[in-house]
């Protein structure tokens, strides 16, 4: 059973193996292991293995493991029918990973149009195991959540602006606290007293042309610890040949990590094309294979 580390000690972690990361990508053909990986992060051998521990609970070793082209192929080859799944009792995804219930309300096409006018959304930022996030509400569900990159927070403040342009945002972090708590809190385990029917349901209010909405929706089967390609999700949708909007339609997803467009990958197994980096993909799908594997 993975011990879960709090959400800020989780964030700190993140930003030093998200550094780790990288450094394995850049360094890949010399096969570093874990003494020069160590010493180039300025760290004790130990102290780096703590850290993984803490924040994926596995060895750096077996976290890599996760991220390589051979176990990305393994599981497309094992996730072949991951959308043909069925809902059960409304669960986006019957894993023990994610025992929330999400559910869905897309805006009308009128709605959609007028860009949120006369909605008010309340947006604030918070730590989370793969950096700070920013997450906005309503009064009818969440309508993004996005992780902060190198720009900062301006930017994701900009994007959510852009995407409701006529819609009133206020800089309000009591109204997004608990959503966010919800979303990263540490997972329920068997014994622990807590059904998965006693969280309460996170609903989600999208904006999208129907076309996207329908491909959103489609994420929402793929279980943690599972992939799948842009093309089985065209098909999903009942559109063997719109992969390239499909990864259009992917990229645009407005809810980061509850709607799990990380999960979606190329044919040839390579983990890119993430709207918050490559990286930060890696790290969330390396995160939920060790839960979905070890909780």
């Amino acid at each position: 059973m993975i011990a879960e580390p709090n959400t800020t000690q989780a964030a700190a972690d993140y930003a030093l193996v998200a550094a780790a990361i990288e450094y394995l990508e850049t360094h890949h053909t010399t096969q570093p292991d874990l003494d020069q990986l160590a010493t180039t992060l300025g760290l004790s051998p130990s102290h780096l293995q703590r850290v993984f521990r803490r924040w994926a609970g596995i060895s750096p070793k077996r976290f890599l493991q996760f991220l390589t082209v051979e176990h990305a192929k393994e599981l497309l080859a094992q996730s072949h029918s991951v959308l043909d799944a069925a809902y059960d009792a409304g669960l986006s995804s019957p894993s023990r990973l994610h025992d929330l219930f999400v559910t869905v309300e897309a805006m009308t096409p009128g709605e959609f149009k007028d860009g949120g006018a006369g909605l008010t959304i309340s947006y604030g930022f918070h730590a989370t195991p793969f950096g700070e996030c920013l997450v906005a509400v309503t009064a009818r569900g969440v309508c993004a959540l996005s992780f902060v990159g190198g720009d900062g927070r301006a930017a994701e403040v900009a994007a959510l602006a852009a995407r409701w342009p006529n819609a009133r945002l206020l800089h309000d972090e009591t109204q997004t606290a608990a959503v966010a708590a919800q979303v990263f809190a540490p997972l329920a385990v068997p014994g622990d007293g807590i059904a998965p029917s006693s969280r309460a349901p996170i609903r989600l209010l999208l904006a999208g042309t129907n076309f996207q909405v329908k491909v959103w929706e489609a994420l929402l089967r793929v279980a943690p610890g599972q992939v799948t390609t842009y093309a089985a999700v065209a098909e999903a949708v009942g559109q063997p040949a719109a992969s390239r909007a499909v990864g259009s339609a992917v990229g645009a997803n407005p809810v980061a990590y509850l709607i799990p467009c990380h999960r979606v990958i190329r044919k040839t197994g390579a983990i890119k094309d993430y709207r918050w980096g490559s990286t930060r993909k890696k790290a969330i799908l390396g995160w939920e294979a060790a839960h979905t594997l070890y909780v």
